[in-house]
C-alpha cells in the first residue's frame, strides 16, 4: 500500500470507542477503583460492570446508546417539556 493511503486513514478511526480488554474503556473505571480500594466487593463490582458491558455489546448497544434507550423506556412517549407538535411518536406501534 502507498504511504499516502496510510496517512489518509486516520480520520476513519476518530470515532472508534476506546477499548479495555475488548470491552468499552468506561468499564476500566471500576478497575481503577479496585486499584485504589482493593476489597472483595470492589472486585465483584468491577466484574459485574464488565459483564454488563459485554452483554450490552452483544445486543449491539454502546454504553451511551444503552443509557439513551433506558431513559426513553423509563420516561415513555409523554414528554411534557415539549409542545404537542414536537413530541416524538413511536413508529413501531403501527401508527405513523
Amino acid at each position: 500500500m502507498a504511504e499516502q493511503d496510510v496517512f489518509a486513514w486516520h480520520w476513519r478511526n476518530t470515532m472508534k470507542p476506546a477499548r479495555f480488554f475488548k470491552v468499552d474503556a468506561r468499564a476500566g473505571a471500576c478497575w481503577m477503583l479496585v486499584l485504589v480500594h482493593f476489597r472483595k466487593w470492589t472486585i465483584l463490582l468491577a466484574i459485574i460492570v464488565m459483564i454488563v458491558f459485554i452483554l450490552l455489546e452483544r445486543r449491539g448497544l454502546t454504553f451511551s446508546s444503552a443509557l439513551r434507550a433506558f431513559r426513553s423506556w423509563l420516561l415513555g412517549a409523554h414528554r411534557p417539556g415539549l409542545i404537542w407538535t414536537s413530541r416524538r411518536k413511536f413508529l413501531d406501534t403501527g401508527s405513523v
